[in-house]
């Protein structure tokens, strides 16, 4: 795992990833991450190095996608992502938007263990692993500022009102890949992991089912981690005298 940019990780920093059961579970049975194509978000900043204010008038020599706007286009969709949330605490919000409103499972780690869990990555066996890349993003106001990064940097800089998702950021790039010869899916990747390894912890969410937990015990159990099981904050109980 190389750290983009230089920056200074604190490799022992908490990291959480909240899941649906049904993706939790297939997590454990494949030990395989999905890491989706960076062309996939929802953002629609993705990448980008400035913002315009909505109603800013653009200057038709600018109308058209330049060349550069075009290969950016296209490194989007060679990058694949992997979003970890870096806190100290478990977060509801999170629980709310990635993990089925309560009804999902949290897995905490760090990324010392990020990088001791992870496998080389190939396209295909017979080509060679791709790099992995990894850092914390950076959350710079776009309406002030136009960043000069290279392009793979980019993935680890976002507009500022996304700074609420205090990220850290897994990725790799399939761009010298395709550059090969090499096929690149469309769409995400999934990169294999050493499943103990990686998880550190792994928190039921306040709104599971019996039968989930029933379901997320029994996998657990299957990888030795059943004692690595925790129940989420969210459900103690409160007391106000």
């Amino acid at each position: 795992m190389r750290i983009i940019g230089n920056q200074e990780l604190d490799m022992n920093e908490p990291l959480w990833r909240y899941f649906k059961t049904e993706r939790f579970l297939e997590l454990l049975q494949s030990s395989h991450l999905y890491f989706a194509s960076a062309r996939q978000f929802a953002d629609p900043f993705e990448g980008a190095v400035a913002v315009l204010p909505a109603g800013f008038p653009i200057d038709p020599r600018y109308a058209e996608i330049v060349h550069d706007e075009r290969a950016f286009e296209e490194l989007r969709r060679l990058t694949k992502v992997s979003c970890w949330h870096r806190a100290n605490y478990e977060s509801d919000a999170m629980w709310q938007l990635y993990a089925g409103e309560w009804k999902g499972v949290a897995i905490r780690t760090t990324p010392s263990r990020i990088s001791a869990a992870a496998k080389p990555f190939r396209l295909k066996p017979e080509y060679g692993h791709e790099e992995l890349w990894a850092g914390n993003v950076n959350y710079v106001d776009l309406l002030k500022e136009r960043l000069r990064i290279n392009m793979l940097e980019r993935f680890w800089y976002k507009h500022m009102a996304f700074s609420w998702e205090n990220e850290f950021r897994l990725a790799i790039s399939a761009r010298m890949a395709e550059e090969f010869g090499v096929v690149v899916p469309e769409q995400g990747v999934n990169v294999e992991f050493d499943i103990p390894q990686l998880i550190e912890r792994i928190y039921l969410g306040p709104s599971l089912s019996e039968l989930d937990i029933a379901a997320i015990r029994s996998a657990a159990k299957s990888h030795d981690l059943e004692d690595r099981i925790r129940i989420t904050s969210m459900l103690g109980t409160p007391r106000y005298t």
